[in-house]
């Protein structure tokens, strides 16, 4: 067994572990991944590496709780921004990921802002089986009492997402709904699964089944992805706040076309893990 030091953190109790790659590359397998992502083992939503490109700056990889690697992580991004930030004593930092360079800065009461880059809507982009409306797929959930809606709007932000607005969100078994949406023909590539609840229009109530790693405490681009659908459908307001259980994220839509996060990140955590 072998001991490798980490870092746990979490945005909004959205989980993760971190692995330092930049000096020592740490090489983990998928089973390996799962293990400890496991919660009776450490733990967590999502492993990441932060790397290096060819021009020394940091890149990062993300894998989901069941091993299988994913393109962005909004919380995951926010998390390592603030951790390398902190060890530079920077304020400002470029990251890169395999949906693009994302751009994060600590603002003055340490909320960690980052660049999210821009929505997708095309189909064969989301990605979508065939082309469709992708502000309704016709998508059928139920309501603990019966009650039916009918929609889902598609779009990718890093990660394909589908997002309903419901009445009450807590009417709403996210357990039984989100595998069902997740695994859907119409998703090639899964997809992750929003429920929001305009409570005004600078303020959404969410619940997030995450692609690969099922109920979650707090999803960035789910968030993203809820902000941008309201938008677009014209609900809510091109600043508004997301609301999960423990706490906010800030998502500003701006007239570029980028997608702005803002909001908490834990403390740095150092963990040993052994595997």
């Amino acid at each position: 067994m072998n001991n490798f030091e980490a870092y746990k953190m979490d945005g909004l109790g959205n989980d993760f572990i971190i692995f330092d790659n930049r000096k020592k590359p740490i090489l983990l397998s998928k089973e390996q991944i799962i293990k400890i992502s496991d919660r009776n083992n450490i733990g967590c939503d999502q492993v990441i590496f932060i790397g290096k490109d060819h021009n020394n700056n940091p890149f990062l990889k993300f894998y989901n709780s069941d091993g299988n690697e994913i393109s962005a992580c909004g919380n995951g991004s926010r998390c390592v921004a603030y951790l390398l930030m902190k060890e530079k004593n920077n304020k400002k930092i470029s990251l890169k990921t395999k949906a693009g360079i994302l751009e994060a800065k600590i603002n003055d009461n340490d909320l960690v802002s980052i660049n999210m880059g821009q929505p997708n809507f095309n189909w064969n982009k989301i990605p979508l089986s065939h082309k469709m409306e992708n502000k309704n797929l016709g998508l059928k959930i139920n309501s603990s009492d019966g009650k039916e809606v009918i929609g889902g709007f598609a779009l990718n932000i890093g990660n394909p997402h589908v997002v309903f607005f419901v009445d009450d969100i807590n009417q709403y078994n996210i357990k039984n709904i989100g595998p069902k949406i997740e695994n859907h023909n119409y998703f090639p590539e899964k997809c992750n699964v929003t429920l929001g609840t305009i409570k005004n229009k600078k303020h959404v109530k969410v619940k997030v089944w995450e692609r690969g790693a099922g109920l979650t405490a707090a999803c960035g681009t789910a968030a993203c992805a809820t902000a941008i659908s309201g938008i677009s459908l014209n609900l809510i307001e091109k600043c508004v706040d997301i609301e999960f259980p423990k706490g906010l994220l800030n998502i500003e839509w701006k007239e570029d076309n980028n997608i702005f996060m803002t909001g908490k990140v834990s403390e740095i955590k150092k963990i040993t893990v052994s595997i």
